[in-house]
């Protein structure tokens, strides 16, 4: 049995504290704030002395934390990027590596060796990318940023704790510019609360050990609500005259109801139809691949709340455990920018169909909204922003 880290101290914060650092602009001041909450949370005053005082501003760090992509991705050029046969490869032959470690998990949480293995295909390469920013250094510097000071203030203690609790050299601790660390990319408070000594040395180790990583990947997983015996979802066939009323998570069905809509698996034979729920996901649109995606979708999505990723990781964990390609492969397509999007957005409201505040997101106001403009267009309604959606509305 592997043992479970305690969780560390609950965090309670001097308001006071956070306040100052949010509001002075000046990085000696706040770091002298930073210290003080430290020392509100019980951190030694070895560690606030020679970690916490030394640490340095990243002007990096925030400009990516301010930056906003100017176009998103087409789902074909995310999928291609992320599910390539190397990572299938990659996958299988550690399958065969740790299988003995995996199985076990499985036994344990509930959460097949597939998926472990694409979450950490996807996140870093199966540990061959960890980053290399210093964690410290990167959340001090957001703690310090007033835009999103209070959680940033939250996880450097927590990475401070974690510090203290396990021992790391400041110089092991490296990961992303927002803070994330180790194989499976937690966050500190993540790592705090779900980190598994998997290869019983009395620490997790989530940069230096397989073991911890993928248990505390498993045990992240059972703790998000991950359901055992069932599939994260799969790609489907949709019948011709199918009427797209019911896209995405807001509009889960029982798979009976899909069944009785006309989709079918994609070699043609019926949907499995136990008592489950499932949403229809059209990334592409009408034209590109359709996935249902169960209560384990969900999950995945609570690890990242990105529909193309949560996709990726399950089609990415079938092919890991030896299943074929897409049926259909996603069209090539634009990316399409914020600016573009927002006009669409502007426009869908000026005609009557609300949408809510113009923000290039495609969110689900915006799929229910665009909808409706198709629908009364004549147009395939399948909330997609294809190119004759835009000329329709008149949006260059």
């Amino acid at each position: 049995m592997f043992k479970l880290i305690p969780l560390a101290a609950t965090l309670i914060f001097s308001s006071s504290s956070v306040l100052a650092s949010v509001a002075s602009p000046d990085w000696a001041t706040c770091v002298a704030n930073l210290q003080q909450t430290a020392k509100t949370q019980g951190l030694s005053q070895s560690t606030i002395d020679n970690t916490l005082a030394n640490v340095k501003f990243v002007p990096r760090v925030i400009e990516l934390d301010n930056q906003q992509p100017e176009f998103s991705s087409s789902f074909e050029n995310y999928f291609t990027k992320r599910v390539t046969d190397w990572r299938v490869q990659q996958g299988r032959k550690l399958y065969k590596e740790h299988k003995e470690l995996l199985q076990r998990l499985a036994k344990e949480y509930g959460v097949p060796p597939q998926y472990l293995l694409a979450f950490w295909g996807l996140e870093t390469n199966f540990g061959s990318y960890k980053g290399k920013m210093s964690v410290l250094n990167s959340l001090a510097t957001l703690a310090c940023d007033p835009r999103r000071s209070r959680y940033f203030t939250t996880e450097l203690m927590q990475a401070l704790k974690l510090k203290e609790q396990y021992g790391f050299d400041e110089k092991q601790m490296v990961g992303s510019w927002a803070g994330a660390m180790g194989h499976t990319q937690f966050m500190p408070s993540a790592y705090a609360k779900y980190a598994v000594d998997g290869d019983g040395d009395g620490k997790a180790d989530l940069w230096n050990s397989t073991e911890d990583a993928l248990s505390s990947a498993a045990h992240f997983l059972q703790n998000l609500g991950w359901k055992r015996d069932e599939r994260w979802g799969r790609e489907v066939s949709l019948p011709t005259d199918f009427s797209y009323a019911y896209l995405g998570r807001a509009e889960a069905q029982p798979l009976t109801k899909w069944a009785e809509l006309g989709l079918t698996q994609t070699n043609g034979n019926p949907l499995s139809t136990p008592d489950m729920q499932a949403a229809l996901y059209l990334p592409s649109g009408h034209t590109g691949p359709a996935f249902l995606g169960y209560d384990n979708f969900d999950v995945i999505m609570k690890w990242n709340r990105s529909t193309f990723y949560a996709i990726a990781v399950g089609h990415l964990a079938d092919r890991i455990n030896g299943a074929a390609g897409l049926n259909v492969k996603p069209p090539k397509m634009p990316n399409l920018s914020r600016a573009r999007v927002k006009a669409l957005q502007s426009q869908l409201n000026t005609l009557g169909f609300d949408v809510g505040k113009p923000d290039g997101i495609l969110g689900s106001k915006s799929l229910k909204g665009l909808q409706a403009f198709q629908k009364d267009n004549g147009l395939v309604a399948d909330g997609y922003p294809s190119e004759a959606t835009f000329k329709a509305l008149g949006v260059e």
